[in-house]
């Protein structure tokens, strides 16, 4: 009997955290479908593969905390497909490594609150070094500094986080991401980048293995 009441407690729960479970992907795949689609896209896409893939300049990333990370990501993934990208720690910049920044790059900041200081600092920082350096901000805020003062923004939608407290970097950090996900393909195929490029660029791994497979298919 205590046995068939622990299995019947152990039941009721898991079926509640399946439904939580359930909600919070619908919440979060709402939010994706909610980012604005807009002309944005393809200015940064064309400034992107004019300044980096056709003047040699170099995508740079930047983001504080959950942002942050975000930013790491978008740098390397277009990396390895062909756009060379640098992530640089807003705070770090202020120590020097701002140095990086050269003429032809272009800055993709990420905030959230579209006014996180350290960011405003660097931006103002890299036009004080590159007078004409390009910024492009993700944020949900449109009427936020760094939005205001961006030459191409990209919105969210300024989504609810699924975070019980509505506070924790969750539904916001989702669609930066697929933001960051839109920007890289859209490039690769701008460029025409290819499974060779690709082997040349990531040459381990499962990854490495198969781009390298499917070079062989494509030039037996």
């Amino acid at each position: 009997m205590k046995k068939n009441r622990t299995f019947a407690v152990l039941n009721f729960f898991f079926a509640i955290m399946n439904e939580d479970i359930k909600s919070i992907i619908k919440l979060e795949s709402e939010a994706i479908l909610g980012i604005p689609v807009t002309s944005a896209y393809e200015q940064a896409v064309d400034l992107i593969c004019e300044q980096v893939n056709r003047r040699g300049g170099t995508l740079i990333t930047s983001g504080m905390g959950k942002a942050g990370q975000i930013a790491m990501n978008i740098a390397t993934t277009f990396s390895s497909t062909g756009t060379p990208a640098y992530f640089l720690h807003p705070s770090e910049a202020q120590h020097g490594d701002l140095g990086i920044l050269r003429p032809n790059d272009v800055m993709l900041l990420i905030s959230n609150s579209g006014k996180t200081r350290e960011l405003l600092e660097l931006m103002s920082l890299s036009r004080n070094l590159v007078a004409d350096v390009k910024f492009i901000v993700i944020t949900s805020k449109p009427d936020s500094p760094l939005a205001e003062a961006a030459d191409i923004c990209l919105l969210t939608g300024a989504p609810a986080e699924v975070c019980a407290l509505g506070l924790t970097p969750t539904t916001s950090t989702t669609v930066m991401t697929v933001i960051g996900d839109i920007l890289v393909v859209s490039v690769m195929k701008k460029i025409n980048f290819t499974a060779d490029d690709y082997a040349k660029r990531h040459h381990g791994g499962y990854l490495g293995e198969k781009s390298r497979e499917q070079c062989l298919i494509a030039h037996p």
